[in-house]
């Protein structure tokens, strides 16, 4: 079994900071792309940030210069930091992968929970 487990959301007042970090977990062969996504309420699912396994990161252009996507490939690990958050950030935030599981050398794609960020004074 493999799963994603997100941690760190919460609420902050507008221009705080917040970090998430996502774990994947389980009998995993090798991960790919992993990145994190963003659903504000009665809005569809949109990508906030991407980093592949080398590194290579991808922001939405409302996110650029304020989230930092990372990786820990020795932990299968990716966090966000996200800086200066804005009201229009408020948004349940979940953690994406594509891997191969072990043994089995089956891809998968993988949602984590979701965790609440709420950026309001």
């Amino acid at each position: 079994q493999v799963q994603l487990v997100e941690s760190g959301g919460g609420l902050v007042q507008p221009g705080g900071s917040l970090r998430l970090s996502c774990a994947a977990s389980g009998s995993i062969f090798s991960i790919n792309a992993m990145g994190w996504y963003r659903q504000a309420p009665g809005k569809e699912r949109e990508l906030v940030a991407t980093i592949t396994s080398g590194s290579t990161t991808n922001y939405a252009d409302s996110v650029k210069g304020r989230f930092t996507i990372s990786r820990d490939n020795a932990t299968n690990t990716i966090s966000l930091q996200m800086n200066s958050l804005k009201p229009e950030d408020t948004a349940v935030y979940y953690c994406n992968a594509g891997l191969v599981v072990r043994y089995t050398l089956r891809y998968r794609e993988l949602w984590g929970q979701g965790t609440l960020v709420t950026v309001s004074s």
